[in-house]
């Protein structure tokens, strides 16, 4: 069940990079930038800070160096 929000991001995140709603448009954001290409700046941002999330919350401990020669707490990470 911990595997569910993290992969319901991902297929969100493929979701939301098909962006045929700015394929037409010719808006400017700022007045020089693209929307489409804002929107891909801001999807990879968002992107950057999905993955480290998840690099952060559901990075399996066992695979770091020297991770087991630290004590576990009862939730499954190691403790400082």
């Amino acid at each position: 069940m911990r595997a569910v929000l993290p992969f319901a991001l991902v297929l969100t995140m493929i979701v939301l990079h098909q962006d045929v709603w700015f394929w037409d448009s010719t808006y400017l954001v700022f007045g020089f930038l693209p929307i489409g290409l804002a929107y891909h700046i801001g999807f990879s941002i968002l992107a950057a800070c999905l993955f480290a999330l998840l690099v952060w919350k559901y990075w399996p401990a066992g695979l770091e160096p020297g991770a087991a020669d630290r004590p576990q707490d009862p939730a499954g990470g190691a403790q400082e």
